[in-house]
């Protein structure tokens, strides 16, 4: 229990209530509240060391609960430490917990009385529990005493090969605290994340990154064994670890990987051939042929591997993505985070602020990356200043010749604002607009004179301010101009307004001749009293009339400069015997003197109107640095692409070792058993695989064995999935595919013990179901294969590659109604389709349906009933719900077969009181399951499914879905199919199986000129074929 949970009386009462807790009696202090401060509290304290000797646990977790919520008010309850300490042993997990929670708040001040308990925590290291192990670890790491580093040492080093991989997270968390402590343990505590960095559990990724970055950032050779692992990881672990991890590839990917944004790379050929090449041709090659950039492998990984988690509900790890894309990927692949930027600007105004600051330094660059979503970057009235400044800089950095109308219009109305800042913020913009875009700068600026007239003092002042910036771009058309502000002197009193009015009649003093020594005589009445900032622009003003009027302004000038003589700012004075000495010649006068009217008159560069995110990109975006435009404590620069890719083969090392193991595997099989080479090779792949390839693929050998008990199994599977709770059934398919083929294991989190139980389970029913399982195959697929021996071998290699079930490609679900809540009188069901292999059975399609609670009460056994099923179709219904509260959800999976076909599954889906007919109907896309499968692998097959089996038309292509990623993401979203790499540009392959009957489902889109594009789709399945070839033609024509 976290203090943080713990309820505060504000009231002064001396007992704080736990939430959820149930009351018990206790005895109220008489002493008042307000001598609470001065009040013994012996007697109490007595009370509780009693309540912790005692043999109850209910009395010693009341107590345990009282002393932490003293801490939680920040009450001392040191002098309990000894009574809490002999409770460390308690078998009560609940009371564990909280004396550790007490420990971790007095263990650095009490360290004698911490060290008493060191045996204890040393004991707990080894209990059986993990969660007590990994207690006891933080704990001790959270001793800050330097006298137990050797202790904390060992205890890391052994929770570092625990077999929980919680403990193991908590030994990378306390690596931190131990470098912290003690730096010089640096290279002890080096190997140890080297160890962690080789683990391949989730739940370890991200902390084990967390210590690598905060002990050792600069050792990347540690990272390289561990890339492509850390890549693939990279979207079952964690949000927070998600975020330390992309930052740290970020800053691997940029010094291992050339630049991608080189747009002619120039490559040389290899210096090997300068021996066989002809003088000519050693000609040629001296002129460096130009060749297309060729991004490498593994930065490609993490480009796609990160991708997905562009939708995360976390916006710190969308933000991640975005920088990792923005620093990393090529720059026409960049686009694609724009829109998920801008969905986070629904979030709160904390993070629409730091997202909007690092949209304002990409639109610098990248204007296209926004354009299209000009309109969410209009200010709203209720949204803070510094949202609505952030915005305002973004529009800025957007306009172009285009937009500038539609984006002046929206500032005239800013400039309306009550917030005088922001109105200022807009007058800036609109003259760095009128600065960027020529075609409009007399526009603005006749606006910005228009607004001299305003009321508001600010948003002349601003005005002011921005038409004298803008009149020394082109100072020789606006003489009205400058005559108009010389009225405004005698209103506006705004100190930075005046100067900048008084510098441009100065400047621009031959252009009005007349009215400048008239304000000089004005301003010499005032200078008294005037702003410094003002009476230094009357000094120049008045050297300058001197220099060129002299006649008219002599006396008046002498009379300011003796004015500014006895000023009290001594800035004044100084400047005053400066101009003095400069355009008054006598007899100490220098040679500067002759040159007084080229220093006062010289031409002046015109200022640059600049934005202030300009510079901000020199920083990572999405870091503290970025939004302090300053180098934050621990700030880790990105290093400059390297000219020259170092060697990749580092990032091999697991790979070639994996690769030996299959090797060895294979060759064993093939000794012992030629005949049963298919089943061998997929058995030894599945026993070698990662964990990654274990929750995503099964055996051939399962499918069929699966397949066989088809009858059966049906019964057995839906009472065996009652032992699964609604969240199991939610979890990742590959583990619940475990669960049913093991009998109920022990709940210890030993996931290392289990894989290895499941692997050799594996093992050995592949080898004694092999001949069975080879019937099942061979019988499978009779409908239109004869029974010869050379169709069974194509169908062998047919079903090895069907086999290779992969992840499917992330796209935004589509939810679809099942009920409605007034036809369900209150209930209301949606479903989509998970495009997961499905837990209940291999020729079954997931479906995830969503019951919502809608009315004010509590809704009671919610079960399917009666099924209308066509001939041959089967489902596995979800688990009676023995309640729904008012206005709660539920999630639950169900898997229907629909034997390859898009007939209607009917079904009931009733409650206490009611029944309601309920229908789900397949679109075709659904009915498949995504295959890996290479580009020689994938014409193999084709060649192999044509004639009958060959469906193609030709169709015109919308304009915005021939470019590779919005048509893959087109298709991609009508149908679950996975994509096959092609070595050319204007073909796209895509490959699935159907889940039924596992049939090869190829699709071709081959984009030809003028538009036009031809669809093919190659199948044994004719009929879903061609209603697919229907679904996919308004997909793409479309746009």
């Amino acid at each position: 229990m976290s203090a943080s949970s713990l309820g505060y009386n504000e009231q002064g009462g001396e007992a704080a209530t736990e939430q959820g807790q149930e009351a018990t009696p206790t005895t109220a202090p008489s002493v008042p509240a307000a001598f609470g401060l001065f009040s013994s509290d012996t007697k109490k304290n007595e009370d509780l060391k009693q309540m912790l000797e005692s043999n109850k646990d209910s009395a010693k977790l009341d107590a345990m609960k009282r002393i932490v919520g003293m801490i939680a008010k920040g009450k001392n309850a040191s002098e309990l430490f000894p009574a809490v300490v002999k409770n460390v042993a308690s078998k009560n997990i609940e009371i564990k917990k909280l004396v550790y929670v007490y420990l971790m708040r007095y263990a650095e001040e009490q360290q004698d009385l911490a060290l008493l308990s060191i045996s204890t925590f040393q004991r707990a290291l080894k209990d059986p529990n993990q969660l007590i192990r990994a207690s006891a670890l933080r704990v001790l790491s959270s001793i800050r005493v330097p006298i137990i580093v050797p202790i904390m040492m060992l205890a890391i080093k052994e929770a570092s090969a625990d077999l929980s991989p919680y403990v193991r997270k908590n030994a990378a968390h306390a690596i931190q605290k131990l470098y912290s402590l003690d730096p010089e343990q640096k290279e002890m505590l080096i190997e140890v994340i080297e160890k962690l960095l080789k683990d391949k559990s989730t739940l370890v990724a991200g902390s084990v990154v967390m210590a690598f970055e905060e002990v050792c950032p600069d050792r990347i050779d540690l990272i390289h064994k561990n890339y492509r692992k850390l890549c693939n990881l990279l979207v079952d672990v964690e949000e927070w670890g998600q975020v330390v991890i992309i930052h740290m590839l970020t800053r691997y990917a940029r010094t291992q990987f050339v630049s991608p944004w080189k747009e002619d790379g120039v490559l040389e050929e290899d210096n090997e051939k300068d021996f066989y090449e002809s003088d000519e041709e050693q000609k040629e090659k001296d002129q460096k042929v130009k060749k297309p950039y060729a991004m490498d492998p593994d930065h490609r990984l993490l480009i796609r591997n990160t991708k997905p988690l562009l939708q995360s509900r976390n916006a710190a790890v969308v933000m991640a993505v975005a920088q990792l894309y923005w620093h990393l990927a090529p720059k026409s692949e960049a686009g694609i985070v724009s829109k998920s930027l801008v969905r986070l600007l629904r979030s709160n105004r904390e993070v629409q602020y730091i997202v909007l600051q690092n949209i304002a330094t990409m639109s610098i660059q990248r204007k296209g990356m926004f354009e299209p979503y000009l309109k969410s970057f209009y200010v709203r009235s209720t949204d803070p200043t510094m949202i609505k400044t952030s915005k305002l800089e973004i529009l800025t950095n957007l306009a172009n010749e285009a937009n500038i109308s539609t984006l002046l219009r929206e500032f005239q109305t800013y400039v309306k604002s009550q917030d005088k800042q922001f109105a200022a913020a807009t007058i800036q913009a609109i003259g760095r607009c009128a600065t960027n875009i020529s075609e409009v700068t007399d526009t603005c600026l006749n606006g910005l004179v228009c607004l001299l007239s305003n009321r508001d003092e600010i948003v002349v002042a601003e005005s002011v301010v921005v038409i004298k910036k803008l009149l020394q771009t082109q100072p020789a058309h606006h003489g009205e101009i400058i005559k108009h502000m010389a009225k405004l002197l005698d209103t506006i009193t705004v100190p930075v307004a005046r100067a900048s009015i008084l510098w441009l009649i100065g400047e621009y003093c031959e252009r009005v001749p007349k009215i400048a020594p008239d304000v000089l005589r004005k301003m010499a009445k005032s200078f008294t009293n005037e702003d410094d900032l003002v009476k230094l622009q009357i000094l120049n003003l008045g050297a300058k009339l001197y220099l060129t009027n002299s006649k008219q302004t002599k006396l008046l000038t002498q009379y300011i400069l003796n004015l500014g003589k006895y000023d009290q700012s001594y800035d004044i004075r100084d400047r005053t015997r400066f101009i003095r000495q400069l355009i008054v010649p006598n007899e100490k006068s220098g040679a500067l003197s002759k040159y007084a009217k080229k220093i006062f008159l010289a031409q002046k560069p015109a200022p640059l109107l600049e934005s202030p995110f300009k510079d901000r990109d020199r920083f990572q975006l999405g870091t503290l640095s970025h939004t302090l435009n300053t180098k934050a404590i621990g700030y880790l620069e990105l290093s400059n692409w390297p000219e020259v890719a170092p060697d990749p083969s580092v990032r091999n090392v697991e790979v070639i070792e994996l690769g030996k193991e299959w090797s060895v595997a294979l060759g064993k099989a093939k000794k012992e058993k030629p005949t049963e080479k298919f089943y061998s090779d997929s058995e030894e792949e599945e026993s070698a695989s990662t964990t990654d390839t274990e929750s995503e693929s099964t055996s051939e050998s399962e499918k069929e064995k699966n397949g066989k008990e088809e009858g059966s199994s049906m019964e057995n599977s839906e009472s065996s999935s009652e032992e699964l709770s609604d969240s199991e059934s939610e979890s990742k398919e590959g583990s619940a595919k475990k669960k049913f083929k093991t009998t109920e294991e022990s709940d210890s989190d030993d996931t290392e013990k289990k894989t290895k139980m499941i692997s050799k389970k594996r093992e050995s029913s592949g080898s004694s179901d092999s001949e069975s399982s080879s019937t099942e195959e061979s019988s499978s697929d009779s409908e239109s294969e004869s029974d010869s021996e050379s169709d069974a071998e194509s169908r062998k290699h047919k079903n090895a590659i069907a086999s290779k079930v992969s992840s499917p490609i992330f796209v935004p679900m589509k939810t679809h109604e099942l009920l409605h809540r007034m036809s369900g009188k209150g209930l209301a069901a949606h479903y989509h389709f998970s495009r997961q292999p499905c837990i209940y059975g291999n020729q079954m399609v997931s479906v995830q349906v969503t019951l919502t609670n809608t009315t004010d009460q509590k809704l009671e056994n919610i079960h399917v009933g009666e099924r209308k099923l066509p001939a041959g179709m089967k489902m596995h219904v979800f688990n009676p719900i023995e309640f729904l509260e008012p206005e709660e959800s539920i999630t639950v999976s169900m898997g229907i077969d629909f034997c390859d076909s898009t007939q209607t599954a009917s079904f009931q889906l009733c409650t206490k009181e009611d029944h309601f007919n309920v229908n789900i109907q397949p679109p075709v896309g659904e009915l498949l399951l995504p295959v890996t499968m290479s580009e020689k692998d994938f014409k193999t097959e084709q060649g192999m499914l044509t004639g009958m089996n060959e469906t193609s038309t030709t169709i015109t292509v919308a304009p915005q879905n021939s470019t590779r990623l919005v048509l893959l993401e087109k298709v991609v979203k009508a149908a679950n199919l996975g994509v096959v790499p092609s070595g050319q540009d204007n073909i796209h392959r895509f490959s699935a199986k159907t889940v039924h009957s596992g049939s090869l489902m190829l699709v071709t889109v081959e984009l030809k000129e003028g538009s036009t594009a031809q669809l093919i789709i190659n199948t044994e399945k004719t009929v879903i074929g061609s209603i697919l070839l229907r679904e996919l033609k308004p997909v793409l024509s479309q746009g």
